[in-house]
C-alpha cells in the first residue's frame, strides 16, 4: 500500500492533553529557565490578590473590636499585598514578553522544519489536509500565548484554591458553592471547543474567501479581472463564502451562550443563598460575613476566569496543539522509509514495473499499470495531452509520491528503499510551475544547488546552460539586483524571464543522475521550445558519463523528435515507445499527432 493511502484521516487528531504535554515540552526545550520563571512568577502574583478579602476581614474585626493594632496591621498587609500584586505583575509581563518571543521563533521554526521535512506532497494538495494546515498556520503565529494561557489559568486555579479555603474558615458547607460551579466549568470549557469543531467543518470557506479577495485586490489578475468585468461578481461570491463559514458558526454560538448564561444564573442564585446563611443562620459575626461577601464575589471572579482560560485553553489551544501534534505525527509517519544511498552512477536506468497512481481522496487512476524503461544515458521524451499523467510521472520519479501499485527501480533497486534526501541529491531540473523565489538573482539561480548558492562561477554556468544570459544582461545590477517589484530597489521580472530563472536554477547541479525537464519552456513558442530541447539533449549526451537520463515532458509533440526515447501517454497508459523514426514508421497515435501539430504549428 501507498504510504499517502495511510495518511490520517481528518477526525484522529491525537489526544488532547497529550498534545498539550507535547507542546509544553517543546517551549521547556527551547527555553527552560524562561518557562520556569514565568510559570512561578504567575502563580505568585495571585497569592496578594487572593488574601484581599482575609485582610478586609482582619480590618472589620479590628473595627468591631476596636482594636487598632490589629486595623494598622491589617491596613498595611493590605498595602503591602497590593503592591506586591503591582510589582509582580510588572514583573511578570516582562518575563513572559520576553518569553514568548524566544518560544514563539521556536515554534514557528518547528513547523516550518516538519513540513518542509515530510518527503511528498499530499499533504499541500488534499483538502482535508490543506484545511488542518490552514488553521495551524493562522494559529502558530499565536502558539507562544498557549503557554501564558497555560501559566494564567494554573494562577486562577491556584486564586480559587486559596478562596475556597478562606469561605471553608468560615463554615465548611460553603465549599459547596464550588459544586455549583460545576456546571459553569464545564459549559465554559465545553463551549469553545464545540464552535471550533463547526468553525474547522467550514474552514473551506474562509479559504475561498481569502483567494476570492486575493484575486479582486492584488496586481497579477489585475488585468484579466478588469477584462472580464468580474470585480463585483468576485466580491458577491466572497460575502457568499463568509456566509457559509459565518452562518453555522453563529448558530453554535448563541446555543453555547444560552446555555453558559443558564449555568451562571445558577451559581448566582448559590451564592445569594450563602450570603444569607452566613448572615442569617451561622451568625459568626460581622467580619465572617464580609469575607464570605469578598471571598464570594472574589469567587465568582475566579470561577469565571478560570472556566473561560480553561475554555479558551480547550477551545484554541488544545486545537492547535493537537494539529501541530499531527503534523508531527504526519511528518513522522510519511518520513524517509530507505535508508540506500543513492548510485553514484546508472547502469541500466530506471524501470516502472506495473505502476498504478491514482491521487488520494479519489478514485480514478492518473496511471494504470505502466511498464516503462528509461535507459542509462538517453534522453526520454514524455508527451501526451494534457491531463495524460505527464507530471503525475515526473512526481513519481522525484518521490513526491509513492505509487498506489507496482514499483519503481532504479539499477534494480526499489526507488523507495533509497533515501529520500540521497536520490533527490542527485536530481536535477525545471518545472512548469515553477515558483518565483523573490531573492537577490544570484540566491533565486543559486538555491538550485544549494551548498554552491553564493557562487558566481557556478550561478554563471547554469545560467548559460539554460540561455538566460540576456535575463542577467538586463538587470540593474546582474546576479546582483533583487527582483520582485514590491522590495526595496526590487526589478520587476516578465513571466518568460522568470522562467528561464527558474530553468537556470534547475541546471545548478552539474552531475545530476535524472535531469528533468517537466513542460519548462511551456510559455515560448513550438520553435524556441524544439531549439532548446535540442540543446538541453546535445548537452545531456555530451555530459552523460554517469549514465544521467534526461526527461523532456511535453504536451507538443512536434518538439521532442531528437530524443532517443520518446513515451506517449494517453488515457493513464503507455501506449508507444520508441524513436521518432520509429514511432512516425508505426503510423500510430504519435505520427498521427505529430503531423497535426506539425501542420497547426507550421
Amino acid at each position: 500500500m501507498s504510504r499517502s493511502d495511510t495518511a490520517a484521516a481528518p477526525d484522529d487528531l491525537p489526544p488532547a492533553f497529550s498534545s498539550l504535554w507535547r507542546t509544553f515540552r517543546l517551549g521547556y526545550r527551547a527555553e527552560p529557565r524562561l518557562l520556569l520563571l514565568s510559570l512561578g512568577l504567575a502563580l505568585l502574583m495571585m497569592l496578594p490578590d487572593a488574601l484581599l478579602a482575609l485582610w478586609l476581614k482582619i480590618i472589620v474585626d479590628g473595627v468591631v473590636q476596636h482594636r487598632r493594632s490589629t486595623i494598622v496591621a491589617a491596613v498595611v498587609g493590605l498595602a503591602v499585598a497590593a503592591t506586591l500584586t503591582w510589582y509582580l505583575s510588572v514583573l511578570s509581563q516582562r518575563v513572559q514578553r520576553r518569553f514568548r518571543d524566544r518560544v514563539a521563533i521556536a515554534l514557528e521554526s518547528h513547523v516550518a522544519r516538519l513540513q518542509a521535512s515530510v518527503a511528498t506532497i499530499e499533504h499541500h494538495e488534499r483538502p482535508e489536509h490543506l484545511d488542518r494546515l490552514a488553521m495551524l498556520r493562522e494559529q502558530v503565529f499565536a502558539l507562544d500565548h498557549m503557554f501564558m494561557s497555560l501559566f494564567s489559568t494554573l494562577g486562577w486555579l491556584f486564586r480559587l484554591m486559596v478562596t475556597t479555603a478562606l469561605l471553608a474558615s468560615i463554615h465548611p458547607v460553603l465549599v459547596l458553592l464550588l459544586i455549583f460551579a460545576v456546571p459553569a466549568f464545564v459549559v465554559s470549557t465545553w463551549r469553545p471547543g464545540v464552535e471550533r469543531r463547526v468553525e474547522e467543518s467550514v474552514v473551506s470557506n474562509t479559504r475561498l474567501a481569502r483567494h476570492l479577495y486575493s484575486v479582486a485586490t492584488t496586481a497579477p489578475p489585475a488585468k484579466e479581472v478588469r477584462t472580464t468585468g468580474t470585480g463585483a461578481w468576485l466580491a458577491t461570491e466572497r460575502r457568499s463564502a463568509w456566509e457559509r463559514w459565518f452562518e453555522p458558526v453563529s448558530r453554535v454560538r448563541l446555543r453555547s451562550a444560552l446555555w453558559l448564561s443558564l449555568v451562571w444564573s445558577l451559581f448566582a442564585a448559590a451564592y445569594v443563598g450563602a450570603i444569607v446563611l452566613v448572615a442569617a443562620v451561622f451568625d459568626r459575626g460581622v467580619g465572617s460575613v464580609v469575607l464570605a461577601i469578598a471571598a464570594g464575589s472574589k469567587l465568582i471572579t475566579y470561577v469565571g476566569a478560570t472556566s473561560g482560560e480553561l475554555g479558551f485553553l480547550r477551545g484554541f489551544w488544545l486545537d492547535a496543539s493537537r494539529r501541530l501534534a499531527w503534523l508531527e505525527d504526519y511528518a513522522a509517519g510519511q518520513g524517509r522509509a530507505g535508508d540506500a544511498p543513492a548510485p553514484q552512477a546508472l547502469a541500466d536506468g530506471i524501470r516502472f514495473q506495473q505502476v498504478s497512481f491514482r491521487y488520494p481522496g479519489t478514485d480514478r487512476l492518473v496511471l494504470d499499470g505502466v511498464d516503462l524503461h528509461l535507459p542509462a544515458g538517453a534522453v526520454v521524451a514524455v508527451v501526451g495531452e494534457n491531463g495524460a499523467g505527464k507530471t503525475t510521472l515526473v512526481k513519481l520519479l522525484a518521490r513526491m509520491y509513492a505509487p498506489t501499485a507496482g514499483r519503481i527501480t532504479v539499477d534494480g533497486v526499489d526507488l523507495e528503499a533509497i533515501d529520500t534526501d540521497a536520490w533527490r541529491s542527485k536530481l536535477a531540473g525545471a518545472f512548469q510551475d515553477f515558483y518565483r523565489f523573490e531573492f537577490v538573482a544570484q540566491t533565486t539561480v543559486g538555491v538550485g544547488d544549494l551548498p554552491r548558492a553564493a557562487q558566481r562561477p557556478a550561478a554563471d554556468a547554469a545560467i548559460g546552460r539554460a540561455g538566460a544570459d540576456d535575463v542577467v544582461q538586463r538587470l540593474p545590477d546582474g546576479l546582483d539586483t533583487q527582483l520582485g517589484p514590491t522590495w526595496p530597489g526590487g526589478a520587476e521580472v516578465s513571466f518568460g524571464q522568470w522562467q528561464k530563472l527558474s530553468l537556470a536554477r534547475g541546471f545548478m547541479r552539474d552531475e545530476p543522475l535524472l535531469l528533468v525537464l517537466d513542460e519548462p519552456t511551456a510559455a515560448l513558442d513550438a520553435e524556441t521550445e524544439h531549439a532548446l530541447f535540442e540543446r538541453f539533449a546535445a548537452a545531456a549526451r555530451g555530459q552523460a558519463a554517469n549514465g544521467r537520463i534526461t526527461v523532456l515532458v511535453s504536451h507538443r509533440f512536434s518538439t521532442v523528435r531528437m530524443a532517443d526515447v520518446i513515451v506517449v501517454l494517453d488515457g493513464a497508459h503507455v501506449v508507444e515507445v520508441g524513436s521518432h523514426d520509429d514511432l512516425l514508421a508505426c503510423n500510430g497515435q504519435y505520427a498521427e499527432l505529430f503531423r497535426i501539430q506539425a501542420a497547426a504549428y507550421g
